[in-house]
């Protein structure tokens, strides 16, 4: 199981982690929170119904992997298309952002919940819907590391593999290739 997320009774998954695996999955969930931002916080005497047509910001992110992780819905090749994608922004990347919130932090949660990590590997053991929050936040940190490693979908992963130690970019993506794994895993193990 090491490594490899497996069912668990009544949904959901499990997979054992080791102490360093466990310290870089929670490392990269806490940068992806910070990539993000920390969102806006609605007052406590806020109207509802105010908060619920709350306008977010109109043009992409100017950092590319955020642009990554918030694309424009349309393509951009004529002024209507555009306005089009900046008015579809505007009213959805605030809950968006939201979620990936959300998703990073369960992800941290249930990585501070584990038992001390002195045996050799502890056991991971998620609900359906934390299930989903690791995938989400699996396959963002996935396109984070993507986009700033300039990895692009045509990229042979053997090729990746095969870099030399001396590539400074080894170690990034080699947890982009286990962040795939584990990804791959954990859709497989849900889908059975």
């Amino acid at each position: 199981m090491a490594g490899h997320f497996e069912a668990v009774p009544g949904g959901g998954a499990a997979v054992a982690l080791d102490e360093v695996e466990v310290s870089i999955l929670r490392s990269l969930a806490v940068q992806l929170l910070e990539l993000i931002g920390p969102g806006d916080e609605p007052e406590a005497d806020a109207d509802p119904l105010a908060a619920l047509f709350a306008e977010g910001p109109s043009k992409p992110p100017a950092d590319p992997a955020l642009r990554r992780l918030f694309p424009d819905a349309y393509g951009d090749d004529t002024e209507e298309l555009r306005a089009a994608a900046a008015d579809f922004r505007r009213y959805t990347e605030n809950d968006l952002r939201a979620r990936k919130r959300e998703d990073a932090l369960s992800v941290v949660r249930a990585l501070d919940g584990l038992a001390s990590a002195s045996e050799e590997s502890v056991l991971l053991k998620l609900t359906p819907d934390e299930s989903r929050a690791w995938l989400g936040t699996l396959n963002d940190l996935r396109l984070t590391i993507a986009t700033r490693l300039e990895i692009t979908e045509d990229e042979e992963s053997e090729r990746l593999y095969r870099l030399p130690d001396s590539d400074p970019r080894k170690p990034m993506v080699m947890a982009y290739l286990w962040l795939g794994a584990l990804q791959e895993s954990l859709v497989e193990t849900l889908m059975s």
